[in-house]
């Protein structure tokens, strides 16, 4: 098939997909328009963000009472849908198991993959799957009944260990038990909810996973104060939104989405603010990010005011772990490592510029 017979097999799709994007109100830039053919295009005309999340992880994404989702990557799916639609409400939460959650996005059953999974080699060069920066760094480690008596996860030799299957968690475990010449057994669930289950059933000694995890199964415990999170942290896990690679622009736009909520900390835009921001704010760094100056969002297929709308839903990045996962929050997190690279932490956005 030759290139032009090809365009004119195309070209009504994007015809078709630029007709629903003026439909639901945009405004499409030349530079937007060809930025049509990708996901973006997709979620414009269904008009509706699919997230895959988790099936019920504290802090990061769990249903209430109610059936509403809350949670740390909630809230980011609320931004991404304010960025990519212009209203954080259209958002649609499909909860995928360890095993399912990188095949869904494959699948096209999903749009963002935003289900704490950590970036590795492996993933990225293996799998058909981009992540999209990294919005907590974590790290694996273990949570033992007090009165077990062990101080360090190096005295768990004969140990039963709960851990999710199809999980970097599993790989860990292998590792740290031959560095250490430990003899561990894996007990083996598919979710978060049923290695809680073998654990306070008695089927294993100890449970391994992240250590945000474990924070939030502490407190999901009858007695969470007779359980203790051991010191030693036996791997890195920078978890990120994933989206699949076959569409790079895409995989960019979700990016800056990301770097977007972490510059507004840096610079002071929040929720209640940005709006204001918009019209008063000298810096130009404000300004760019906000849209004021520069269409900056077009090369990506955005509009204009992409990270007002994003900021604007839930707050910026610092809000965000605030609400869910801080201090003040149940899980009671420090910053640590996911504090702005000015306060000795790791997050670090690249200039709007």
């Amino acid at each position: 098939m030759t290139p032009a017979s090809l365009f004119d097999l195309f070209a009504p799709r994007r015809l078709a997909r630029a007709a629903a994007a003026f439909a639901m109100g945009f405004t499409v830039s030349q530079s937007q328009f060809e930025a049509l053919g990708s996901g973006l295009a997709d979620i414009r005309a269904r008009g509706v963000l699919v997230c895959g999340v988790d099936t019920g992880l504290p802090g990061f994404a769990q249903q209430d009472a109610d059936g509403r989702w809350q949670g740390f990557e909630i809230d980011l799916c609320h931004a991404y849908a304010a960025a990519f639609l212009g209203d954080s409400e259209r958002v649609r939460f499909v909860p995928l198991t360890s095993a399912e959650r990188l095949t869904a996005l494959a699948d096209g059953r999903v749009d963002i993959l935003l289900r704490s999974t950590s970036w590795t080699f492996t993933r990225a060069a293996q799998m058909p799957v981009t992540f999209a920066g990294t919005y907590y760094y974590d790290g694996q480690g273990f949570l033992a009944p007090a009165d077990l008596g062990v101080a360090s996860a190096r005295e768990l030799d004969g140990a039963r260990i709960c851990v999710q299957a199809s999980t970097t968690s599993l790989l860990n475990l292998n590792d740290f038990a031959g560095s250490f010449a430990l003899t561990l057994t894996p007990v083996l669930a598919e979710t978060p909810r049923e290695a809680r289950e073998a654990f306070e059933a008695g089927r294993c000694d100890v449970i391994t996973a992240d250590v945000s995890a474990l924070a939030g199964l502490r407190l999901s415990l009858p007695e969470p104060d007779a359980h203790v999170i051991l010191p030693d942290i036996i791997s890195k896990e920078p978890l990120g939104p994933v989206v699949a690679a076959r569409d790079p622009r895409f995989a960019e736009a979700a990016r800056w989405v990301l770097h977007a909520l972490i510059t507004a900390e840096e610079y002071g835009v929040t929720a209640a603010n940005a709006a204001g921001l918009r019209d008063t704010a000298r810096s130009p760094v404000v300004r760019r990010l906000l849209g004021t100056e520069g269409a900056m969002g077009e090369g990506l297929g955005l509009e204009a005011d992409f990270a007002l709308n994003a900021i604007s839903a839930r707050g910026h990045y610092g809000e965000l772990f605030a609400r869910h996962l801080g201090a003040q929050s149940p899980l009671r997190l420090e910053r640590g490592l996911n504090a702005q690279w000015s306060e000795g932490g790791l997050l670090y956005a690249p200039p709007f510029r």
